[in-house]
């Protein structure tokens, strides 16, 4: 059963929960979307409020995938590039599927969405992203038609001992 996705959806509680519990769900299954496990909702909800601000201000559009049960099964922010030199493309951020929708293809209709929704704001030619390196991400966004067009290497420290690359993929639009 594929997703249903929704763009700019009207943030209610049910929401923000659903977005709490799915982006705890992810980190601790091992996801790279900004924390390192185990973390509580409590941990990420500064995170999300600070989203919803952007959202509210209108610099980030949230992009929601529901299940058949009507859960919040994958998330993405598009936002904006506040740079003057640099509106021409957008941010994707906490691109994520829950743990149990995995390898079903929901990742990659999650990415044809957000693009979809980046080809309807004025102006924007291409996405940027930023991906944690060792976990294969590179490979999965340049199958999508992502490319990397940058790499940190060492730049993220998920833990003493442990650093990661950035790495920076593109997705031009024209």
């Amino acid at each position: 059963m594929p997703l249903t996705f929704t763009l700019d959806p009207e943030v209610t509680p049910p929401l923000r929960d659903g977005i709490l519990d799915l982006w705890a769900d992810v980190t601790d299954a091992g996801g790279a979307v900004g924390f390192v496990p185990p973390v509580t909702r409590e941990d990420i909800r500064p995170a999300l409020l600070r989203q919803f601000a952007d959202m509210a201000e209108g610099r980030s559009r949230l992009l929601v995938g529901h299940d058949e049960e009507g859960e919040v099964a994958a998330t993405a922010f598009l936002t904006r590039n506040t740079h003057p030199l640099m509106t021409h493309w957008i941010w994707l951020y906490t691109v994520m599927v829950h743990p149990r929708h995995q390898g079903k293809g929901y990742g990659r209709d999650l990415l044809a969405a957000a693009e979809r929704s980046a080809r309807t704001q004025d102006g924007v030619e291409a996405i940027r992203l930023a991906c944690r390196g060792g976990l294969g991400l590179e490979r999965f966004y340049a199958s999508c038609g992502y490319k990397e067009v940058g790499r940190v290497p060492g730049a993220i420290r998920v833990a003493p001992g442990d650093d990661r690359d950035d790495v920076i993929m593109l997705l031009p639009l024209t």
